[in-house]
């Protein structure tokens, strides 16, 4: 370091290294600092704010403290303990947050939202959210001033309220700066150092600096955490992180004092009408989600916005305005104070981006709160904390991984045109069967118009075009979107039967499809996988590969990766994961190449994805119609159950693999893109007219999860997730300790997969749920009950129509902590919880369609 240098360190009292550097003073950036210090790391720990701490977004912020609402357990416990921690962190710091509990009531005006609310009710009450469903007239009792005539029911938790996000803010920061750590104003972070950039072994070295005064300097770190708020995502790109988010307007107006108001007043949030109002100084602030919203500042965020504001769009928030302020009628008379406009980010999907990012090592995000920041603050700064300093997340993260995103989510179009969505859809009815209508047409598969020709209904599947059902578009009169049976359950049925019972063809081109090749590629492959995939073939049929179904686990067996391993030959190998895990596979990978004993392995990994479609056949009769477009012997003796090799379809050379996932005989078809349309159409054309009493029909992701919920077939993301073990799971018959001739393996986790197995039965099992009547519909976190005690809920569900009844996985814990058997099981009286309903359910660790697999082995 030169003496200038050292100079301007002095000045500006930055260190020359750090353990950890956290960049973004904002609520979310103090309270990872805060959460760090708190587990011992405060004299290793640099926060980095450019201009003062609270600019941005959180100044503006309008502090609701709710912990009602979510759907997810995840969301639902990082909102539990914020509150708690701002309830109780004046008294550690001596700075006040300005927590209120004053109540929050959430009010429905239509069955749709009663509906959804008694939904959330059920499961939030299952969480501990003191929630309760209360009538018009007593919301009138709480909200005096409140229109109540139209009003089916409220919902409310006295113990939520309100909190100042600044003095939160403040007090997270007093409380850091106390356990050693250093906050730093006036020093912007322009880049994070990256030492071997672009490679597998990337991983960051430290951030560059600049001064107010246009000085630079670089501080060394292990860890850097980008908690930069709307500009997470241009911070990200000086690196080649893709951070999908965008900034869009967000307006609140405050009233003057309004007769009747008192600080006392629950905050109250009416979703039907845009809109939430609170007290603020003796008269109401009324804050608004739009239903098409204004995407800001596009290009990028400018670098000196920090306390600004932008200037009210008054003719399109004009009707918006108005039915929020229709709620409290007194608004309408009162005088306006400020009508203000600010920014705040949005993601795609509407779910935060937190954690690690696949591109560089060490390099963690938590930004995108979508309008959460203040009341999911604790618990982000917590979780994010926890993994740092244990190097695993302590809860489910599958819905919020940064690496579930996909690059192209970041270019100008897609953002402008998602956000003006995504903001909008915060206060819509959260119909299970919603789908997002902007931004489409990204990535679609090679035989996309021959999916649209057969009446295919396309659905948003990470980007792709996913044919969801096929049929005729629904009337307008019942529309797709209801708690109930949507208008296309028949054809949803009719698609479902004909793969239990004849022939189905399912495009998946979405997977995510990587060749993995080189004399260690099967040792790198099996040290991550807890399945043996490093088979020998010549134990099996001549010229075939092996498919091995396997997880990928952390050091203590919780799950990280739920795919397949296809060993092609001694040095290629196909591996094959859901579209989510696409690029959280990938880096795995190339990190177990990167670093660590395989640091010069000779290995490669290649994405792909785009050059191979992948086409299903799945059905009884898939290998009688495969059979005769191919010179391929697909006899179970020569093409057993699991195997894989090329076949000749056509005019290609297509990479066939018995396997399914649904549940019957049936084969993935990985053809070469420029092949995908031919094949597609000799496969349909057999299919078609056959005269042999059977025909082919196109399927759908709908019955994809139907079919596969029948089998109590596991998706990672949805029914497994990463706070799972891999014995909680029933996933234990994918794991092997030793090869085939009894030697030990060594792969991730190993160790406490055995020690797992030699305590038993866990007290913790996911199991299959069957209600027992064919009316009501699952979706996913409905509660489920033995003999009348709450013991989980559902984590996936939808509708059996074979099983003759909605079917779904549930993560289920004996109440006294004893092995969860089936005896346990058969033992007691089941129910499930939909929106106040019970109705008696069939539970079963063993799935209940087809439950020893004979007709996959056929």
């Amino acid at each position: 370091m030169n003496p200038a240098e050292a100079a301007d360190r002095s000045a500006h009292r930055v260190p020359q290294r750090a353990r950890v550097i956290v960049i973004g003073g904002g609520v979310i950036g103090t309270s990872v600092a805060y959460h760090l210090a708190e587990q011992g790391w405060g004299a290793d720990i640099v926060l980095l704010e450019r201009d003062k701490l609270t600019s941005g977004t959180t100044w503006h912020a309008a502090g609701l403290m709710v912990t009602f609402g979510s759907m997810s357990h995840t969301s639902t416990r990082l909102r539990q303990y914020t509150r708690e921690l701002y309830a109780r962190l004046e008294a550690e710091t001596g700075q006040s947050t300005g927590f209120r509990p004053v109540g929050f009531l959430e009010v429905a005006a239509d069955a749709d939202r009663l509906e959804e609310y008694r939904r959330v009710s059920a499961f939030n009450r299952h969480c501990g959210v003191d929630v309760h469903e209360i009538s018009p007239r007593e919301v009138a009792e709480l909200w005096p001033l409140a229109r109540t005539d139209d009003l089916l029911a409220g919902f409310y938790v006295e113990q939520d309220g309100r909190a100042n996000p600044v003095d939160v803010t403040m007090a997270l920061a007093k409380g850091a700066r106390q356990r050693g750590a250093r906050l730093i104003e006036g020093v912007a972070v322009t880049s994070v150092i990256v030492e071997h950039a672009g490679t597998p072994r990337a991983r960051v070295r430290g951030v560059r600096t600049l001064f107010a005064d246009g000085t630079t300097a670089e501080i060394e770190c292990e860890v850097v955490v980008n908690c930069a708020g709307m500009w997470a995502r241009q911070l990200g790109e000086a690196n080649g992180v893709a951070l999908p988010l965008q900034a869009a307007e967000h307006y609140y107006l405050i009233t003057e004092p309004i007769e009747g108001v008192h600080a006392g007043l629950p905050v109250l949030e009416d979703p039907g009408t845009y809109g939430y109002i609170r007290e603020e100084t003796g008269g109401l602030m009324v804050g608004l989600f739009e239903g098409v919203a204004a995407p800001w500042s596009v290009p990028a965020v400018p670098q000196d916005f920090s306390f600004g504001q932008i200037t009210p769009d008054w003719d399109r928030m004009g009707p918006y305005v108005e039915a929020a302020m229709s709620r409290v009628p007194a608004t309408l008379d009162a005088q306006i104070r400020t009508f203000f406009c600010g920014p705040e980010s949005f993601t795609p999907d509407l779910a935060p981006l937190f954690g690690e990012v696949p591109e560089v090592a060490n390099y963690y995000v938590a930004a995108g709160l979508n309008s959460i920041g203040i009341l999911t603050g604790g618990g982000i700064g917590r979780s994010m904390a926890h993994w740092i300093v244990a190097g695993e997340p302590d809860i489910d993260i599958t819905g919020m991984d940064v690496a579930r995103l996909q690059p192209f989510q970041t270019t100008p179009s897609y953002r402008r045109d998602r956000t003006a969505e995504s903001l909008g859809l915060v206060y819509a009815c959260h119909y299970p069967n919603r789908d997002k209508a902007t931004a489409r047409g990204a990535k679609r598969s090679p035989v996309h118009d021959r999916l649209a020709a057969a009446g295919a209904h396309f659905r948003d599947v990470s980007g792709w075009e996913g044919a969801d059902w096929y049929g005729e578009t629904p009337s307008p009169e019942t529309g797709p979107l209801t708690f109930g049976r949507p208008a296309w359950f028949a054809h949803w049925a009719a698609e479902h039967r004909a793969v239990r019972e004849e022939v189905g063809l399912m495009d998946m081109s979405f997977m995510a499809k990587f060749l993995v090749q080189g004399r260690d590629a099967g040792a790198v492959l099996d040290h991550l996988s807890a399945g043996h995939v490093d088979v020998d073939l010549a134990s099996g049929p001549p010229g075939r590969g092996q498919v091995t179904y396997t997880q990928w686990l952390d050091e203590a067996a919780h799950l990280r990766a739920d795919l397949t391993v296809t060993k092609l030959d001694a040095e290629r190998f196909w591996v094959v994961a859901s579209d989510t895990a696409h690029r959280r596979v990938e880096a795995m990978i190339r990190r177990a190449i990167g670093f660590g004993r395989f640091a010069d392995a000779h290995a490669t990994v290649t994405d792909v994805t785009s050059g191979w479609a992948q086409l299903n056949v799945q059905g009884p009769r898939s290998r009688e119609l495969l059979a005769g477009l191919t010179s391929a012997d697909l006899s179970t003796e020569a093409f057993p159950f699991r195997a894989a090799g090329m076949i000749d379809l056509g005019f290609a050379r297509v990479l066939c693999l018995r396997i399914t996932y649904l549940g019957e005989l049936g084969y993935e078809l990985y053809v070469p893109a420029e092949h995908a349309v031919e094949v597609h159409d000799r496969i349909v054309a057999a299919g078609s007219g056959s005269g042999r009493g059977w025909q082919l029909r196109h399927v759908g992701l709908r019955s994809l999860a139907s079919l596969r919920l029948e089998k109590a077939y596991r998706d990672y993301g949805h029914d497994i997730d990463n706070t799972d073990t891999v014995l909680e799971a029933g996933l234990g018959f994918a794991v092997a300790l030793h090869r085939p001739d009894g030697t030990e393996r060594d792969f991730i986790g190993r160790d406490a997969v055995a020690r797992l197995r030699a305590a038993g039965t866990p007290a913790s099992r996911l199991v299959q749920v069957l209600l027992r009547t064919p009316e009501p519909l699952l979706d996913h976190g409905e509660v489920v009950l033995r003999n009348g005690s709450e013991v989980g809920y559902l984590r996936a569900a939808s509708y059996g129509h074979t099983l003759g009844g909605a079917v779904g996985l549930a993560m289920l814990t004996h109440p006294d902590g004893d092995p969860l058997t089936q005896g346990w099981l058969d033992e007691g009286t089941w129910h499930v919880d939909i929106a106040g309903r019970c109705h008696p359910a069939t539970v079963s660790l063993r799935p209940l369609y087809d439950p020893t697999s004979s007709r996959v082995r056929a």
